[in-house]
């Protein structure tokens, strides 16, 4: 866990290390991480929003050797492939998956995303790209629903679209401004504070309807 939250809090000096020791190879990093968590439903863990924020600092950056427009596809097609896959994995063994391993695609996940999709129908995978957790499982709840694979795919190609289109650029307008620089930590955790944020409207807002209102008094 250690290991993990420190991921997540020093990330642009772990791919700046990774840069410079491994050059080119941080493109097919950024690839895999993406597409893990995007298309399987066992890393939701894995950082999203503050990893496009960090890749967009360090491209900004002209010493990093790393070119925003490259990783920009690079970005863009993990997110659309690992969205697909998942919703296929879930089509054909979703509801073997959540009887079988419930301790991996846990029920409350589930249960969290199906309220998006009830709130919002197809609209959720867009929404879902700026929503840590739900981003992982909202393809696979797709899926396993049997939503329409090409009402899905222009979700699916849209979300990606915003998601990479709108955190990456804010990286490199704003990821070197010196205090968010000298304060990347707290920006780390502002940003998945504030992805967090709908996710915990939502479920206020389904526990607030399930309070039973008081009789009036006769």
């Amino acid at each position: 866990m250690n290991e993990i939250l420190d991921l997540f809090l020093h990330l642009p000096d772990h791919l700046r290390d990774f840069i410079s020791a491994h050059g080119t190879l941080v493109y097919g990093l950024l690839f895999l991480i993406v597409f893990c968590e995007t298309g399987l439903v066992v890393t939701p863990f894995l950082p999203g929003d503050s990893l496009l924020f960090a890749i967009g600092a360090i491209a900004a950056d002209p010493t990093a050797n790393l070119n925003i427009w490259i990783a920009a596809i690079i970005l863009l097609v993990a997110a659309i492939l690992g969205d697909t896959v998942n919703y296929w994995i879930g089509r054909k063994f979703g509801g073997w998956m959540m009887r079988t391993f419930p301790k991996v695609v846990k029920p409350g996940h589930i249960e969290k995303t199906n309220e998006f999709f009830v709130r919002y129908g197809g609209k959720t995978i867009i929404i879902a790209r700026f929503v840590p957790i739900v981003r992982t499982f909202a393809p696979f709840v797709a899926g396993s629903g049997e939503m329409n694979y090409r009402r899905f795919m222009f979700f699916n190609v849209t979300g990606a679209l915003l998601w990479v289109g709108l955190i990456l650029p804010c990286g490199w307008f704003f990821g070197n401004i010196p205090i968010v620089k000298a304060n990347f930590e707290l920006v780390v955790l502002g940003i998945i504070g504030i992805s967090v944020l709908p996710m915990v409207i939502e479920i206020a807002r389904a526990k607030f309807k399930k309070v039973p209102q008081a009789e009036p008094a006769e």
